[in-house]
């Protein structure tokens, strides 16, 4: 994300931290949460993703405008601060996951399969109770379900803040690794602060033309759909969203091919703003998987579960379940150990460095800091709760297996994560962890365990931030002030948003196409992990586990890499790679379009340097612009939806 932060020479001879959290911060995280979450709620389940940096973006134009005009500015400090408390309440809350435990045990496989009436009361209501018929998620029947999800987001965040700054005090200040990420130039939010201090520079008018860019095309991408919804039956769609299937249309010439296409503009921008060799690596790899591979596994027999007459939705399934879920496992696990032999191989060469070497140690004068023995203590504390919680709801599910999830592997999944984080920018992902982790248990005593706080955690990526933190010269207790302002108000306006928009229709519906494509795919998943711990019950996981395929994706991971090093490839392609085996291709061939026009258009007429400089500043407008579409249309979807509700 592009933060307000200070130069290397900046940053040694700055004098001092200061605190980032002032009144303009209360009144920031109000509103977004009053303003910006429904919208942020209302986009994914239209178009598949919240605002994203556009809460961000606007919240910062909000206070930089009135502070310019109360003849002040706004500090650094602060619109850091800003950022990370709109960054944390636009992502819609936590009350999603109520909202699809609704939508499954209403879902007509799980009721088939028998999973509706054994998922436990603490996790969702019965089928048949007032608070599902209702749609009323304020109602007695959710009155455990919610204070349960809001005790593990708090164990969450107390366990999240303690790993992550602890694991920040190793990579960052012991082992000196760079965050490559994290001084990012200022882009949208140094152009921002430019204006309250009435400074002129080039960062204005090119996020200004990005916002324009945002504004038309979200009012026709989301703003048509959302406002012809209220009169109409079935919303008008100028551009699909969020695909085009093409699948049943090319399975003569390209049988199995999961053939798309994407017009969201959004991915073609974030292709020209990602690494282009993570963009390349991402496209070919889906394309070569999911297209071209997908055909030739079909022609060699071994998709069998796919059918001539399916859709892009039902062959990404099936796929899936034959072959890419068990290559995308072992394919992670290369990439796991690639990152643990990576960390090791640089622990040693850290041995080795001179001080001189290292350069400067870092300035930790006034910077915050909490002694390391209390923020391990409070992970420990947290993950504690978490391991006697799952044992009080789910009893049967051994204890020692909790122990080691929550008190050896995150720990270490979380390390090697934010080494990772540190070194080149992205975290370690292992796809299907958790699902693997409860089959492997050999659990056979019903659905609950799949509704429990397993401790299975990744708080690599969060060491970042603090860095970020020490970048901006922000103290640390600035963010500690700032997690207890954003729990509460997260928790009252993801409720209350989240229960509007179930209350005033079905989710998924045809009101919300994103959600109605995307979910019963998601759904239809669950119910097959679901049916793997129950006695009796088949065990699709089990099937669909091939540990030959694991094998091969592991062993194909490792030769892959060693391939790219061989030839003196860069290493974020092999990354990219990794993640787009088995992916959705109609996301990455816009992405690649992007990247493509970026990089031989735009970088030639601009410059490398310039344009480099320009795509970030270019892309927060641009998702500034669409977000300021979203508002006005959610605004009226709100006036309208209230005003159908009123009895006259």
């Amino acid at each position: 994300m592009a933060l307000p932060v200070l130069s290397e020479e900046e940053h040694r001879s700055a004098p001092t931290y200061e605190d980032g959290f002032s009144l303009r911060t209360v009144i920031g995280a109000v509103f977004v949460g009053l303003v910006m979450m429904p919208g942020s709620i209302y986009l994914m389940l239209v178009a598949g993703q919240g605002l994203g940096p556009a809460a961000e973006w606007v919240t910062i134009i909000f206070f930089a405008e009135i502070a310019r005009r109360a003849l002040t500015t706004l500090k650094r400090q602060e619109v850091f601060l800003l950022y990370y408390v709109a960054a944390g309440l636009a992502g819609g809350g936590i009350f999603v996951e109520l909202i699809r435990n609704q939508y499954l045990v209403q879902f007509p496989q799980a009721i088939g399969m028998g999973l509706s009436d054994a998922v436990p009361a603490w996790a969702v209501p019965a089928l048949h109770s007032p608070g599902i018929e209702g749609r009323a998620l304020w109602h007695a029947a959710w009155l455990t379900p919610v204070g349960l999800l809001m005790l593990r987001h708090l164990l969450g965040r107390l366990a999240w803040f303690g790993m992550s700054y602890t694991l920040f005090r190793l990579t960052s200040d012991a082992e000196r690794l760079p965050f490559p990420l994290a001084p990012i130039a200022a882009a949208g939010a140094t152009a921002l602060a430019e204006t309250t201090a009435k400074e002129t520079s080039w960062r204005w008018p090119v996020f200004s033309a990005g916002t324009m860019g945002g504004i038309v095309f979200g009012a026709v991408y989301v703003g048509v759909p959302a406002l012809t919804g209220i009169i109409m039956t079935e919303p008008l769609q100028i551009l699909p969203i969020p695909f085009i299937d093409l699948t049943s249309n090319t399975q003569n010439l390209l049988p199995a091919a999961l053939t798309g296409l994407s017009l969201d503009l959004t991915l073609a921008l974030w292709g020209m703003a990602l690494p282009f060799p993570v963009v390349v690596g991402s496209a070919a790899a889906a394309l070569l998987t999911s297209v071209f591979g997908n055909t030739l596994l079909y022609h060699a027999g071994l998709l069998p579960h796919w059918r001539g007459g399916m859709g892009l939705i039902p062959s990404k399934l099936t796929t899936d379940f034959d072959v890419w879920m068990s290559v995308g496992i072992g394919m992670a696990f290369a990439v796991g150990g690639i990152g643990v032999w990576r960390a090791v191989r640089s622990l040693n060469a850290m041995r080795e460095r001179t001080p001189a070497q290292d350069g400067p140690p870092p300035d930790r004068k006034g910077r915050g800091d909490i002694p390391l023995p209390v923020a391990i203590g409070l992970f420990l504390v947290a993950m504690t709760g978490f391991i006697a919680l799952c044992h009080y709801l789910v009893p049967e599910f051994p204890v020692w297996l909790l122990v080691v999830f929550g008190l050896l592997w995150t720990p270490f999944n979380s390390y090697v994560s934010a080494r990772m984080t540190g070194m080149a920018g992205t975290p370690l992902v292992f796809p299907y962890l958790r699902e693997a982790s409860i089959v492997l248990s050999h659990y056979t005593k019903g659905v609950d365990i799949w509704f429990a706080p397993l401790p299975l955690f990744d708080f690599g990526p969060g060491a970042q931030l603090f860095r970020e933190l020490e970048l901006t010269r922000t103290r640390i207790t600035s963010l500690i002030k700032a997690e207890l302002l954003v729990f509460p108000v997260a928790i009252v306006c993801s409720l209350f948003y989240w229960g509007f928009f179930w209350y005033i229709e079905p989710v998924p519906s045809s009101v919300y196409p994103y959600a109605a494509k995307i979910w019963p795919m998601e759904t239809t998943y669950r119910c097959l992990f679901m049916s793997s711990t129950l006695s009796g019950g088949a065990n699709w996981l089990s099937e669909a586990l091939k540990p030959t395929l694991i094998g091969a994706g592991f062993g194909g991971g490792l030769l892959l890499y060693g391939l790219t090093a061989a030839i003196g490839l860069p290493p974020l392609l092999f990354y990219g790679m990794a993640a787009g085996v088995g992916a959705w291709p109609h996301a990455a061939i816009p992405q690649l379009v992007g990247a493509l026009i970026g990089r031989y258009h735009f970088r030639k007429r601009f410059g490398e340097t310039a344009w480099q400089a320009y795509v970030p500043v270019l892309c927060a407008g641009f998702a500034c612009g669409m977000g300021l579409s979203l508002m006005l249309a959610v605004g009226f979807v709100f006036i309208a939806r209230t005003i159908s509700a009123l009895p006259f």
